[in-house]
């Protein structure tokens, strides 16, 4: 057995501590089991579980894995705590906020012989099961993916980071990208912002990536694919599956502790990862040197 504690009680976190309880039978989740949770706030036990501090979880022998679900902004200092005291950790994404400093952590897990895991969700939908599946074989010529949702509270980084579910779609689904240009406008009084990226494939096929995120935007995602026989413009209708999200997540990270994910698996998702991560850092560069010469001008 894995013995775990959850950092961060938020809707991650309550989930996560949910999930250890009644796990996925006959799974590989069974085999782990929630010892506690760690808050800045003092809290009553959550599900029956009860609050523990870092340094407990850090020194205990009983505890072997953390799952990180703070704000994006402590990913790193928690991650890193927990791999130098030779923890497991899942970490919903990102994992950090550059991509140096994603490298370091890896790096730090594979020194300590410990598993890192970077939580992707929107990868396990029934929806995008769907689409990966629907443009099998079909040659892209162009395409956009426009979401929208509310504001975001402090601590979640700048949106190609915060975001970076939507850039993971287009990457899995089209391929190593590059990024050619990207613009940020932003109405910090009404909490509005609106990043727009111009991506290109390796076979030089457009794609556009807008985030925008303001009171009132409903959170949905617009997608416009054309192919060399068709365009798509509505996500393909899915049926939900009897798995949760979060449960198909935690068998896949249970599986990784366990060793039964094959090697070329985990050296193609650590690829992805670090590449998404890289993108968004170059994302971010050329979306501030933008709004320094617009505020230059």
């Amino acid at each position: 057995m894995f013995g775990s504690v959850v950092v961060g009680i938020g809707t991650a976190g309550f989930v996560r501590i949910r999930d250890m309880l009644a796990p996925l039978p006959s799974s590989a989740a069974e085999k782990l089991s929630v010892k506690g949770f760690i808050s800045r706030r003092i809290l009553e036990e959550q599900q029956g579980v009860k609050q523990i501090t870092i340094e407990d979880a850090l020194r205990r022998d009983d505890i072997k894995v953390a799952f990180v679900c703070t704000e994006n902004a402590a990913h790193e200092e928690n991650i890193r705590a927990f791999l130098e005291a030779g923890k497991h950790v899942c970490v919903e994404y990102p994992m950090a906020m550059t991509h140096k400093t994603a490298v370091d952590l890896w790096d730090l897990a594979q020194e300590k012989g410990v598993v890192l895991h970077e939580e992707h969700i929107e990868l396990l939908t029934a929806d995008f099961k769907q689409l990966k599946k629907d443009i099998a074989g079909k040659k892209l010529e162009e395409g956009s993916l426009h979401f929208t949702g509310g504001p975001l509270k402090p601590g979640f980084g700048f949106p190609a980071f915060s975001g970076i579910a939507r850039l993971t779609w287009l990457v899995d689904l089209f391929g190593e990208l590059s990024v050619t240009a990207a613009s940020m406008e932003e109405d910090q009084e009404n909490k509005y912002m609106k990043m727009t990226t111009q991506l290109m494939t390796k076979e030089q096929k457009p794609l556009m990536w807008i985030e925008e995120r303001g009171p009132g935007l409903p959170r949905v995602k617009n997608i416009n694919f054309r192919f060399d026989s068709c365009t798509m413009t509505l996500l393909p209708p899915a049926a939900r599956e009897p798995v949760g999200l979060f449960m198909q997540d935690l068998v896949l990270f249970s599986q990784k502790l366990l060793g039964q994910v094959p090697r070329d698996q985990l050296h193609a998702e650590r690829h992805r990862v670090l590449h998404c991560l890289e993108l968004a850092d170059r994302i971010q560069q050329l979306s501030q040197q933008g709004q320094g010469s617009a505020q230059n001008a």
